[in-house]
């Protein structure tokens, strides 16, 4: 019987580890045949995300058929070397390339466990495509955000030009028409960075995305019946040459951080509270790991959320000190909310930290999400059924905000267009978006409701990702 491994790597970020070592265990559950390794950076400079991989290493290095390997510590950029995130990661990922190639080649030599028939990078981890070239590994990308970012950074050369000669951020009425778009997008509904190109950290968006093109193919966090548009417009495109793109999810981890990091999260206070609310009467607000809001923001959301009546359960955080950094939870939250807030919303409401997202949202009483818009947030949202509020902050969400709003009719807008620092969403805005969101447009819950039905049919036998899954193995399997 013919036995395979496929090797995995990610971004040391939780939005990209996560669903990654989710996609990993799909190939071990759907051929027993096939094993996965899933090569870990290490970060210390950022203590959540580290406190993950150590989950990983040190609780079992072999579970199933995955296994974990910790790469050796290479030296992580200095300060100067980046002004932004992008970066920081960019370089600390690309310091990485011979502890990936060593540990490739060991697997390679380990030839009685099995043959490598390939070799999976995330959205910035192109510099192992060299690597996966010089050892002739098939090198596939695995894109953990939605189809429409990956045809917005594929397209990223044409839009460059066109942003730089007939615009600038402030003139936010002209829109673009963008491959995988129904509609012309707005430019204030673009990444940030696709507005702070005079930044170091722009040029490496580019830089990843043109070589995307040169992997064997393209597997995205997504269904043919979420963005089939989209996914349309990337196969029959003419414009430039794109891999094969799979379409292979939801993939979604429904255990969440809760088994990793409960305790500091007050993770048993919080359920306990749920439990004695009533069902589908919370909305539920967070932003995200890497999320954090201005004092001033923060205030007009109080005030919105207390005039707004329902029951709600408020994640917060506190904008990092370093830049390679995370934001922390507050130590004091009556220094930050207006006074007397949390007493007049006591019992309506639970003010927390960063809390395990997932086990919240499959959690009967909430009704409602206020989300940063996420990919992996909007699909947990989709899977467990809970209608989204769009509040986008950072990366790719304004994108994705667009497109469940615009695109897809399956969300309510609170904000498309937030910029921490440059805009203030009023607490008039926040009452009327959670009632909006809570109370009314019951047509785009009908619809967000039947998408998620159909989010899990596309796993069954016959499913379309489970189908795409089954191509794709079949394809990895026929090299041995």
């Amino acid at each position: 019987m013919k036995r395979g491994k496929v090797v995995f790597i990610s971004t040391p970020a939780l939005g990209n580890i996560v669903p990654i070592i989710e996609f990993a265990k799909l190939f071990t559950q759907k051929n027993k045949n096939i094993s996965a390794t899933i090569l870990l950076i290490n970060i210390p400079q950022r203590p959540l995300v580290q406190s993950y991989i150590d989950s990983l290493t040190t609780t079992t290095t072999t579970t199933g058929n995955i296994h974990f390997l910790s790469l050796p510590v290479a030296d992580p950029p200095s300060l100067d070397q980046f002004d932004a995130t992008i970066g920081f990661l960019s370089l600390l990922i690309q310091n990485h390339t011979l502890q990936v190639k060593n540990a490739l080649i060991d697997l390679i030599s380990d030839s009685d466990s099995g043959q490598v028939v390939g070799f999976f990078i995330d959205m910035f981890c192109t510099s192992f495509i060299d690597v996966a070239k010089e050892l002739n590994i098939p090198c596939y990308l695995y894109f953990a955000s939605p189809a429409t970012f990956l045809s917005f950074m594929l397209h990223l050369p044409v839009l460059d030009a066109q942003v730089s000669t007939n615009i600038e951020y402030k003139d936010s009425a002209n829109d673009f028409n963008i491959l995988g778009f129904s509609n012309p997008v707005p430019i204030k509904c673009f990444p940030s960075f696709m507005l702070k190109r005079h930044i170091d950290g722009y040029s490496w968006f580019p830089h990843h995305a043109k070589r995307y093109k040169e992997t064997k193919g393209i597997i995205v966090n997504t269904f043919q019946e979420l963005e089939p548009y989209c996914l349309n417009s990337l196969v029959h495109t003419t414009s430039h040459v794109v891999p094969p793109v799979y379409p292979i999810g939801p993939v979604v981890d429904h255990n969440g951080p809760a088994q990793w990091h409960q305790d500091s999260w007050g993770h048993e206070n919080v359920m306990k509270w749920l439990d004695n609310q009533e069902p589908s009467s919370v909305i539920f607000l967070s932003f995200g790991s890497m999320g954090s809001l201005k004092d001033s923001q923060v205030v007009e959301i109080a005030k919105g959320l207390e005039k707004a009546g329902h029951p709600f359960l408020w994640a917060i955080r506190e904008a990092p000190k370093d830049k390679r950094e995370l934001p922390n939870d507050y130590t004091n939250l009556e220094e930050i909310l207006p006074n007397g807030f949390l007493e007049s919303t006591k019992g309506r409401g639970l003010v927390c930290g960063l809390v395990p997202q997932v086990t919240i949202l499959a959690h009967e009483a909430i009704g409602g999400f206020v989300s940063h818009c996420g990919w992996n947030s909007i699909l947990e949202s989709l899977y467990y059924g809970v209608p989204i509020g769009t509040w986008p902050i950072y990366a790719e969400q304004h994108l994705n905000a667009f497109e469940l709003v615009k695109e897809l009719d399956l969300a309510v807008e609170i904000t498309m267009d937030y910029r921490d620092g440059t805009t203030l969403v009023s607490s008039e805005e926040v009452e009327k978006g959670v009632k909006k969101l809570m109370d009314g447009d019951g047509e785009v819950r009908q619809k967000f409701k039947k998408m998620s039905e159909k989010c899990k049919d596309v796993w069954k036998e016959n499913g379309s990702s489970s189908n795409f899954l089954g191509h794709l193995i079949e394809e990895l399997m026929a090299v041995i």
